[in-house]
């Protein structure tokens, strides 16, 4: 089960633990932030309590991070246009030094079946891949060099609420397209 993100964390844990398979999510851009607190400055015996991982309890955040899951090989990059104050939101250059970073890790994993990716998880689309035309929406350019590079069998990404209309798959290359919101059954 693969998530986009915007979703709450207590719904993504009722989710795995109802119907018993890996979820793998990347956060928001209406998601809190992910990342562990600072606690360089405090006192050493504060380090030494335990704290449970950041995100939803019993799901996988595989934001930034290729995963092999039951024969197939994902990779997610969380987040969305910046266009406000808030977590998980990013320039066009972050987010290209982000996916830079994450087609490093492709590059150097192992091929399998003659693929070094097949399912490509975003929360915003890639650039021009949805119907949106203000800023916050448009998507980045950076999601489709991953593609273009790639070419997952899948790139998924929520953030762009249709309101009631399902949106067509769109295709990059051999990849399909799919904007998951609300939900979406696809079959690879």
């Amino acid at each position: 089960m693969l998530s986009c993100g915007d979703l709450p964390f207590d719904y993504l844990e009722y989710l795995v633990s109802r119907l018993d398979v890996p979820l793998l999510y990347v956060p928001g851009n209406h998601d809190p932030s992910l990342r562990p607190p600072d606690t360089t400055w405090t006192p050493l015996r504060a380090i030494d309590l335990e704290r449970p991982a950041p995100g939803p309890q019993g799901c996988v955040n595989i934001d930034g991070r290729l995963l092999e899951v039951r024969g197939l090989r994902i990779a997610g990059l969380g987040g969305s246009l910046r266009y406000k104050a808030g977590p998980n939101q990013y320039s066009q250059g972050q987010m290209g030094r982000r996916a830079l970073k994450l087609e490093l890790r492709i590059r150097l994993g192992r091929v399998r079946d003659g693929r070094k990716l097949d399912a490509l998880v975003t929360h915003a689309p890639p650039y021009g891949a949805a119907e949106a035309e203000d800023s916050a929406h448009v998507g980045f350019v950076a999601f489709l060099r991953l593609i273009r590079n790639f070419h997952p069998l899948l790139a998924v990404h929520g953030h762009i609420h249709p309101y009631g209309r399902l949106l067509p798959e769109r295709r990059v290359g051999p990849t399909r397209v799919i904007n998951v919101v609300p939900s979406r059954m696809i079959d690879i």
